[in-house]
């Protein structure tokens, strides 16, 4: 069967010299079931992004905006990505010695970031790379600074009581401002001095007046939500705790933006969750525009100039003002994917720090515990889930999927297509029954039709886990991918079901043995779910088609 993306670029191809469309056509007659070992695989994408790019030059009088073979392209992100790139950005193997974090978690152009940076060597300086696909490259250094001189900050004192961890005793090291260089998308600030000390400080860089397709939310919330520098995260703290009691009595209470990230050399969860998808939608020059958790707070009007939320990372920690924005855009027909299961789990808000207003994010897992428990709005009270009271507002029908529990570190089960013919797997060639390898791991959702989900549920994948595999408490362990469109607004929303999808889009270790290619696969998918929701509204073109009852029996 042709592959879908490559035509689509072929047929746009009028103004490029015969030889390259010969190329084109040649790649295009691979299956795209074919297994090809991820060097053939990025030939083909590369080739494919070079035409699109090409014709993006060549065009210059042509539409911002167009329609691609996997959703709405922009020519600035074409062109942003032919640019040269590098792979400096990337840090090998453990590193210490040197960390810090940023005044801002977002920032836009004309704006001035604060850099908080402690070392035990002598100098550092730091390097400002914009992260996207770039010819395989990765990023693009954007800014670097003067060196810079080095100091071992002290220790961030932990508050008594909610356990939070702060860095506001630390001095500034550096500011610089954000000039029209950083384009509108997702920075890693790279921290580097003498003796090989490395490490990240993540800042996404938005655009207010954006107008785009789709919006590429940072999970910044719970990035923070599971930060333990310092010893103390939401989930685990210091010291003892009774056992089988949870959630654990030394955990925060309160979290602070006013310190470095401790997981993935200091970039939060942007790498391993959240830099896949970045730079697969860069790759395939879609018209994306990026916001984080706090941009949609603090913003609530910014989705509705869009047409497509994309919840990235491990999205669990929302908070009121988030939730509300969301809705809002749902109730005016914004279709939003959660890549990753558990989405608008966990209830936090934000309160001021000494360094500024909303970087210390509060969730006491525990209505009775939170002072604001029956004095103040109880949308606000933070209990262990949004279902619990005094907010009882459980994420249900909205996210269409119930959180069901996760799978232990390291393991993984296969995708078992429900619905094959489904818009979701065109292009696929996978039949109902057959399985994806490897693509279920860690959190997973699941249909249960006592917990209130959509009536129009339209189960895509419905996949068995082995109860021995992990841990669940409602039943019937299963990750389900679900699909509900909203008649009244058009909406549509789709969750995949598992915390695995986006680290699976560059997942080529089963791609070399036969079989079904994961990565292949959910690429693939992604593509038609990215060029069905950018359309708009979703039900208008393909309503959901309620089939739960025959794939849970429920």
């Amino acid at each position: 069967m042709p592959d879908r993306r490559v035509i689509s670029v072929v047929a746009a191809l009028v103004l490029v010299a015969v030889a390259a469309i010969a190329v084109v056509v040649l790649l295009a007659h691979k299956s795209p079931q074919a297994e090809a070992p991820p060097s053939q695989t990025s030939k083909v994408r590369t080739a494919s992004g070079a035409a699109a790019a090409a014709v993006g030059k060549a065009a210059g009088s042509g539409p911002a905006t167009f329609s691609g073979p996997d959703g709405v392209e922009a020519r600035w992100v074409i062109q942003e990505n032919d640019k040269p790139g590098t792979t400096a950005w990337e840090i090998h193997g453990a590193h210490g010695g040197i960390s810090g974090f940023a005044s801002q978690v977002y920032a836009q152009q004309g704006q001035k970031v604060t850099l908080y940076v402690s070392t035990t060597g002598p100098s550092f300086r730091a390097e400002a790379f914009r992260m996207g696909y770039y010819h395989g490259q990765g990023a693009r250094l954007i800014w670097t600074s003067g060196q810079q001189s080095g100091k071992d900050q002290p220790a961030c004192p932990v508050t008594g009581g909610t356990n939070m961890v702060a860095c506001d005793n630390w001095s500034p090291s550096l500011t610089f401002t954000v000039t029209q260089a950083f384009v509108q998308g997702d920075y890693l600030i790279k921290l580097t001095g003498p003796g090989h000390r490395q490490s990240y400080v993540p800042l996404a860089i938005w655009d207010p007046a954006s107008t785009a397709t789709y919006v590429i939310k940072n999970d910044v919330f719970t990035w923070q939500a599971w930060n333990y520098y310092g010893g103390y995260d939401y989930y685990q703290g210091l010291g003892s705790c009774p056992a089988d009691v949870y959630p654990v009595c030394n955990r925060a209470r309160v979290v602070s933006y006013d310190r470095p990230y401790a997981a993935e050399n200091g970039s939060g969860n942007f790498l391993g969750l959240e830099y896949p998808l970045v730079q697969w939608a860069e790759q395939h020059g879609l018209n994306v525009s990026y916001a984080t958790d706090l941009t949609v707070q603090e913003h609530p009007g910014y989705l509705l100039r869009h047409k497509v939320l994309l919840s990235l990372g491990h999205d669990e920690c929302w908070s009121l003002g988030e939730r509300q924005a969301a809705v809002a855009a749902y109730n005016q027909g914004v279709n939003i994917v959660f890549f990753a299961a558990s989405p608008v789990l966990r209830h936090v808000r934000t309160q001021a720090s000494p360094l500024g207003p909303d970087r210390e994010l509060v969730d006491y897992r525990d209505s009775a515990a939170d002072p604001l428990d029956g004095h103040g709005n109880p949308l606000q009270v933070t209990g262990n889930e949004w279902a619990n009271p005094p907010s009882s507002w459980p994420e249900y029908d909205f996210v269409g999927d119930t959180y069901a529990g996760f799978l232990e570190p390291g393991l993984h089960v296969g995708f078992r297509v429900a619905d094959a013919s489904a818009w979701v797997f065109d292009g696929t060639g996978l039949h109902n029954g057959e399985v994806i390898p490897g693509l279920i791991a860690s959190d997973v959702d699941k249909f249960d039709l006592g917990y209130g989900q959509p009536a129009d549920d339209q189960i895509f994948g419905h996949s068995p886990i082995p109860a021995d595999l992990g841990q669940t408490s409602i039943g019937a362990f299963y990750s389900d991918m679900t699909y509900y469109t909203n008649a009244s607004t058009g909406a549509g929303v789709l969750d995949t079901g598992t915390n695995n999808w986006i680290p699976a889009l560059d997942d080529h270790s089963g791609c070399h043995h036969g079989g079904v290619c994961e990565a292949t696969m959910v690429q693939l998918i992604t593509g038609n779910i990215m060029k069905l929701f950018g359309q708009g509204p979703a039900a208008r073109i393909q309503p959901s088609v309620p089939n739960w009852r025959q794939v849970t029996g429920q």
